[in-house]
């Protein structure tokens, strides 16, 4: 079914926003100049560094792409318990030989900046993740010829998304790499979660607005089942970290496929919020014991994950990643997607014929 979101792509294969310098601009470009939909991720950014990166992706193709924004957080964060956990992190920093960053750094991320350079310079997409912005906002960056996008992961988010006037929903399973886009960081969030194709089905009866699905798609037969569960679009991470256009650590990219690590978690060591990575030694070590205070770990651990990567040592790193991981293809992004969308054609015409039983 058409509508303003599809009409952006030829294919329904979206690249998702991965802060921390993964999506880049030339990662983006690739994507859309293909025919899907490339994204920056402005979560970790100034306001002007976003605005270079959008000018920079401009010169590289006059494609429609989107921009991510991370929702600003309650400051609900107990210093003691911060404190605590910077105490059991003090053996981490003597050995990257490297101090802990303060966690008080950062709670202020220039959301409202950001929001004034994206209605102020028009971006095709906007999406948010975290929670949802208030209705004039999604009103304003509409009038602004802006189409905006939400992250929901469960079908009352969705729902909460859509009367906020959100033109789409990106469903997140609970299979995604990288931060749960839940609205609120409560316990049940700790390993709890929907499956994709599940939910997916439930978001589909509960709102009206189109729907993008993500979590752990890495080929183009799961992209045509979540089609088949009523999305109009699949939005991807993983399988586009491991391009050559990705601005992943290469130590990130080999751990995808390395058989040191096997599989993945949600932990809150490296950030304070529920995220699915591989599992190494610092999430074994530290993730039982991390406060629940999102920004404040982020920025407690930003040091440490940085030396990690100088000293070559994936096991100190944040390698986040989704469940499909080992299926990731070192292809670069545009031939990803027409890889990914053949095998999505294929896969759409099994099904109409009776094919895939067979």
């Amino acid at each position: 079914m058409s509508s303003a979101l599809t009409d952006l792509f030829r294919h329904p294969i979206v690249q998702a926003p991965m802060a921390g310098g993964v999506s880049v601009p030339r990662l983006a470009a690739a994507v859309s100049e293909a025919g899907g939909l490339g994204f920056l991720a402005a979560g970790y950014k100034t306001a002007d560094g976003m605005y270079q990166e959008i000018k920079q992706l401009r010169g590289l193709t006059g494609a429609p792409f989107g921009v991510n924004l991370f929702m600003p957080q309650p400051d609900y964060a107990d210093p003691a318990a911060v404190e605590v956990y910077a105490n059991q992190l003090a053996g981490e920093a003597a050995w990257y030989h490297t101090e802990l960053g303060d966690p008080d750094s950062g709670r202020d991320d220039g959301y409202d900046a950001k929001l004034a350079v994206l209605l102020d310079n028009p971006v095709p997409v906007a999406s948010f993740h975290f929670g949802v912005p208030a209705p004039d906002v999604l009103d304003a960056l509409r009038r602004a010829g802006t189409l905006t996008l939400v992250t929901a992961t469960t079908a009352e988010e969705a729902l909460a998304v859509q009367d906020a006037g959100a033109d789409a929903v990106i469903v997140q399973g609970v299979e995604a790499g990288g931060h749960q886009g839940s609205h609120r960081d409560i316990a049940e969030n700790d390993g709890a979660g929907i499956g994709l194709l599940s939910l997916v089905a439930q978001v589909r009866e509960t709102v009206r607005i189109p729907i993008v699905a993500a979590g752990g798609l890495m080929r183009g037969g799961q992209i045509a089942a979540v089609l088949a569960a009523g999305a109009s679009a699949a939005q991807l991470g993983t399988a586009f970290l491991a391009t050559p256009e990705s601005g992943a650590n290469p130590l990130h990219k080999q751990a995808l496929t390395d058989p040191r690590f096997v599989r993945t978690e949600l932990t809150r060591a490296f950030s304070g919020r529920p995220a699915r990575g591989l599992v190494n030694r610092f999430m074994r070590e530290h993730g039982p014991y991390a406060a629940a205070a999102y920004p404040e770990i982020h920025h407690l651990t930003s040091p440490l994950r940085k030396a990690a990567a100088q000293a070559g040592d994936p096991q100190g790193m944040a390698l986040w990643a989704g469940q499909g991981h080992r299926m990731a293809r070192e292809l670069p992004a545009g031939q990803l997607v027409e890889v990914l969308a053949a095998e999505l054609r294929a896969a759409m015409t099994a099904l109409s014929t009776g094919g895939a039983g067979r």
